[in-house]
């Protein structure tokens, strides 16, 4: 996740509660998508970022990921990624973020 990034979800956690931020990934690679799930929830393990040594917790779900498509209109979803998921290893990405998740998430439902 670049600085840019990290400083916006930083400010929109600070600006409305870790509480009530989801964030979405849409990294092509399970180990991207690992890392970035890693910056949002455990900070950034690079300690280059806005996030370095801050550890949000928050929510974070890939694109592919059933709790994610679950709740998008199936037709935008297969508009805007269902051709996606015809080449990402999708099994992959969901172990790796859902690891992350379940170790670093503060809000787990």
């Amino acid at each position: 996740m670049d600085l840019e990034n990290q400083k916006r979800v930083k400010d929109l956690t600070e600006k409305y509660g870790a509480e009530n931020v989801v964030v979405i990934l849409g990294a092509a690679e399970a180990e991207a998508a690992g890392l970035a799930a890693e910056t949002v929830t455990a900070g950034d393990p690079t300690f280059a970022g806005p996030l370095a040594g801050v550890q949000l917790g928050l929510r974070v779900y890939h694109a592919v990921e059933p709790e994610f498509k679950n709740e998008v209109d199936p037709e935008v979803y297969d508009e805007q990624i269902g051709m996606m998921e015809m080449v990402l290893d999708v099994d992959e990405i969901i172990s790796e973020v859902s690891e992350i998740r379940e170790e670093y998430c503060k809000f787990n439902d």
